[in-house]
């Protein structure tokens, strides 16, 4: 007989789209009504992206946004999807999360990524005379754990807060690098397959195969970004998802703007070449009515064997992405049954 697909645990990253017609004010308080929802639908994280200089993205002070979701909500955890660490000094990171997890004691998360997560002209705007690039990132990371552990005896450089705070730090990317970096490191892995699904497998067999057991981690934990959008019907998903396919046509072709309201047959709108292009960026992609995403969600789950889902769900109109969440959690509830 062959064994049950494992059950992989529901989270939710979110950009804090600035919706076409409101602001950024909007934005944010639908941030928190979004995660307040999760926690009661039982998701177990909610995580923020650093982005800057982007239209319609309100999501750059990221450990900001980390505190004000996790002072309005009271168990899920919260942290960052992720902190572009090319961008921070290790210090001043450790000192942001180390007083968030204070405040917060055993609800922050630090997920790292080795990208600017910018334009060429904002990074050096962040960087100041900075001289950092992406081969710095794994000093930069083992500095930063350095700094959230206990201080060790003699140590000179303390983060205040954030020495001894542990917070549980993730490796995020969408290349093998960061794969065999958290692998070699023990740490939980999160590849990016909500928009860049093309090493999906090969990078988390490799994590797999490389993984060495840590204190806090003694097996390999991989989550996969999914986006994901429900309704009633597929036809209906269909139609929502446009604004996802307009938000991703915009980024490939480099007009990015607010996040736009459906079209109708919008798909069909397009020229072949966009429609692939599309598909290719939204290959992990989940869309349609309960039994399309239950049957998608235990598709991804047979292929990835994934610890946990982070969905990223892009609907113009607040309401139904709540409802969309909630078609979410019943589906991924009918496909592996609590006993």
């Amino acid at each position: 007989m062959t064994p049950p697909t494992p059950r992989p645990q529901l989270s939710l990253l979110d950009l804090v789209a600035v919706r076409e017609g409101g602001t950024v004010a909007d934005a944010l308080q639908i941030a928190l009504r979004t995660a307040q929802h999760a926690e009661t639908l039982g998701f177990v994280r909610y995580w923020l992206a650093e982005h800057h200089n982007m239209a319609g993205i309100a999501s750059s002070a990221t450990a900001v946004l980390v505190g004000h979701i996790a002072g309005g909500t009271s168990r899920i955890r919260v942290g960052s999807g992720g902190i572009m660490l090319p961008n921070h000094a290790p210090l001043v990171v450790a000192e942001a999360f180390g007083t968030l997890a204070e405040l917060y004691p055993g609800r922050i998360d630090l997920g790292l990524g080795r990208a600017p997560g910018t334009d060429p002209t904002t990074m050096r705007a962040l960087r100041r005379n900075r001289v950092e690039t992406e081969e710095d990132f794994p000093h930069d990371v083992a500095e930063l754990q350095h700094l959230l552990a206990a201080p060790e005896p003699g140590q000179r450089l303390i983060a205040m807060p954030g020495a001894g705070t542990n917070v549980p730090v993730w490796l995020l990317g969408s290349s093998l690098f960061s794969a065999q970096l958290a692998a070699e490191r023990g740490l939980p892995y999160a590849f990016a397959s909500h928009f860049a699904p093309r090493m999906l497998h090969q990078a988390i067999a490799l994590y797999r195969s490389l993984f060495r057991p840590s204190a806090a981690w003694p097996r390999p934990y991989v989550t996969i970004g999914v986006p994901l959008i429900a309704a009633p019907t597929d036809d209906e998903a269909e139609y929502l998802a446009s604004s996802t396919y307009q938000r991703v046509l915009g980024i490939l072709t480099g007009d990015r703007r607010r996040l736009l309201p459906p079209v109708a047959n919008y798909a069909a709108q397009l020229q072949p070449q966009e429609r692939a292009a599309i598909g290719d960026f939204l290959a992990a992609a989940v869309i349609g009515g309960s039994d399309t995403v239950r049957a998608g969600l235990l598709r991804l789950a047979e292929a990835t064997q994934a610890d946990e889902f982070m969905l990223v769900s892009d609907v113009y109109d607040p309401a139904l992405r709540l409802r969309s969440l909630e078609i979410a959690a019943q589906a991924h509830a009918q496909a592996w049954p609590r006993s």
